[in-house]
């Protein structure tokens, strides 16, 4: 099966154009060889907490991606509000994969545990943020890689004999 993947990165600077979004190469890179996925949408945004939830829901309702990853937005600091508007819009909490995503980072590094990204699901689309960096985007996401495709069909309804 060929999934929707959607991708959003907060960042203040990213959204002006005054930085590169090398982590959303890195989310590009996994999503093609990894998960055979495409990316259905792709956007920039700053870290505010209404623009994030305005473009999460536009990804899940009207592009209906089955994954949506985001970039960005999830330390300690004040402008970090990447966590806070995915729960807003979420129906169910995912927090066994949050917890996998944390603790492969933290084995190598302390600072893994100051990262604060959830996994929730919308309708039925699994939403995941990831670090703004792209080695803690490449750690965590491939953290939770082999069950990505098991945890699509599970919020789609689906069993694996059904795809």
């Amino acid at each position: 099966m060929r999934w929707k993947v959607a991708l959003l990165t907060a960042s203040d600077k990213g959204s002006r154009g005054e930085r590169e979004d090398t982590s959303a190469q890195v989310i590009r890179e996994l999503i093609d060889e990894e998960l055979g996925g495409e990316i259905v949408d792709y956007r920039v945004v700053p870290d505010d907490q209404d623009e994030i939830r305005a473009a999460l829901i536009e990804m899940v309702d009207y592009y209906q991606a089955d994954l949506v990853l985001t970039t960005g937005g999830i330390g300690l600091g004040l402008r970090d509000v990447t966590p806070e508007a995915t729960m807003m819009i979420a129906d169910r909490n995912v927090p066994g994969m949050a917890e996998v995503m944390r603790a492969a980072v933290s084995k190598d590094s302390a600072s893994g545990m100051l990262f604060r990204g959830v996994c929730v699901i919308r309708n039925r689309t699994l939403i995941v943020n990831l670090p703004g960096e792209p080695k803690g985007v490449h750690e965590q996401l491939m953290a939770i890689m082999n069950v990505l495709p098991e945890a699509l069909l599970q919020v789609k309804g689906l069993r694996k004999d059904e795809q």
